[in-house]
C-alpha cells in the first residue's frame, strides 16, 4: 500500500497550492537531513517522502491523476518533457532528487550542499553559502546545517545632504548605487541601480530612509540594508532650530529705536517684509508665527520664524548729534 501525500504533507484534499508550499517549507526544513545528524537514516526517509508529496500535489497534472487513481495511477503516465525526470524509465513517474526539488523550491540552498555523499545536488556546489535566493520575510530558512544562523551585516548608511529649501518643499532624490552582488553561480558581480527618495516638507537631521536588501553582498551572508540619512546643508540666511527657522539681523541705534522693516527671503521664494514696532533692545527676540519650517506630523503647519537682532551702537558722535540725542531722548 502506498503512502497518503496528503497526509505526509499534514493538508487537507482541498489544499490549495499556497497551503502545499508552507507545509513543504516547514517539514522540508524539518526534516532535512543536514538538520538531523543524530538520525540521519530516518530524516532522508522522511524528507524523500516530503519532497515526493510536494512534487506530485504541486504539479495540477499529477495530483488530479493520483486524486483519481492514486500512486499507480502515476507510474502510468507519460515521461515528463521537461520535468527534470529524464531518468524515469519503464514507468511515466519517477520522482527527482529531493535536495534537487528543495533547492529549487528555496531558489537556492539554505544548507551547505554538494560535499556530504551521493545524491546530492551539484547546481548548488560552490562555497556551500546561500546566495541570497529568497526574500525577506523567509528567516525560519537563514541557518546553516552547522546551525548557525545566517549573518545579517550592519546597515551600510549615507549621508544625503539636503537645502532647507528643500525640505520646506519636499523633493523627489534619484540615487544612482553600484553594489555588489551573488549571481546564481555563486560569483560577486556589479550591479547598478537607480533608488528613489521621496524628502518630504519638514524631515530633520537624522531623518534615516531604509532600502532593505540594498546593500552589497558578501558569500554566507544576508544583504545589508542601505541607509541613506538626512543631513542640512548649511544656509546663507537661516538657521534652523527644531521646527523653527532662526535669522540673525543687525541694526542701527536709529532703526532700534525709531522702527524699521525687515525684509527677507522665504524659502518658498516669497518675499517676506516684517515691520518692527518695538523698540529693539540688544538681545531682542521677534517671532512670526507660522513662518518656519513646515511639520512632517503635522501637514498645513508651520513652526515660528525667529528673528534674534543685533543693535549696531555708534562708536563716535559729532557734538551736534549728541546735543540733538539728549534732546530728543529727554536726556
Amino acid at each position: 500500500m502506498g503512502m497518503d501525500y496528503y497526509d505526509v504533507l499534514n493538508v487537507n484534499k482541498s489544499a490549495s497550492e499556497d497551503d502545499l508550499k508552507k507545509s513543504y517549507r516547514k517539514l522540508a526544513m524539518k526534516w532535512h537531513p543536514d538538520k538531523n545528524p543524530n538520525n540521519k537514516k530516518e530524516a532522508e526517509a522522511q524528507f524523500k517522502q516530503i519532497s515526493e508529496a510536494y512534487e506530485v500535489l504541486c504539479d495540477p497534472q499529477k495530483r488530479a491523476v493520483y486524486d483519481q487513481y492514486g500512486e499507480e495511477g502515476l507510474k502510468d503516465m507519460p515521461p515528463a518533457g521537461s520535468g527534470g525526470s529524464s531518468a524515469a524509465g519503464s514507468n511515466g513517474f519517477n520522482p527527482r532528487n529531493a535536495e534537487d526539488i528543495f533547492a529549487e523550491f528555496f531558489g537556492s540552498s539554505p544548507f551547505g550542499f554538494g560535499s556530504s555523499g551521493p545524491g546530492r545536488s551539484t547546481r548548488y556546489q560552490s562555497d556551500g553559502g546561500m546566495f541570497g535566493g529568497f526574500g525577506g520575510s523567509e528567516n525560519i530558512f537563514r541557518t546553516y546545517s552547522e546551525g548557525t544562523a545566517l549573518r545579517k551585516p550592519p546597515p551600510v548608511e549615507s549621508k544625503l545632504p539636503c537645502s532647507l529649501e528643500e525640505l520646506y518643499a519636499g523633493s523627489t532624490r534619484k540615487m544612482k548605487i553600484s553594489r555588489t552582488v551573488i549571481d546564481a553561480h555563486g560569483r560577486q558581480v556589479q550591479e547598478s541601480e537607480i533608488l528613489t527618495i521621496d524628502v518630504k516638507p519638514g524631515w530633520k537631521r537624522g531623518t534615516k530612509i531604509t532600502f532593505p536588501d540594498k546593500g552589497n553582498e558578501q558569500p554566507n551572508q544576508l544583504p545589508a540594508d542601505l541607509v541613506f540619512v538626512i543631513d542640512e546643508k548649511v544656509h546663507q540666511t537661516y538657521k534652523r532650530d527644531g521646527n523653527d527657522l532662526i535669522v540673525n539681523q543687525r541694526v542701527s541705534l536709529a532703526e532700534a529705536l525709531g522702527g524699521t522693516t525687515v525684509c527677507l527671503p522665504a524659502l518658498d521664494g516669497r518675499d517676506l517684509s516684517i515691520q518692527v514696532h518695538d523698540i529693539v533692545s540688544p538681545g531682542y527676540e521677534l517671532v512670526v508665527a507660522k513662518e518656519g519650517m513646515p511639520i512632517a506630523k503635522e501637514p498645513g503647519n508651520r513652526g515660528d520664524l525667529r528673528i534674534k537682532f543685533e543693535v549696531k551702537f555708534p562708536t563716535k558722535l559729532s557734538p551736534e548729534q549728541r546735543v540733538g540725542l539728549k534732546r530728543a531722548l529727554g536726556g
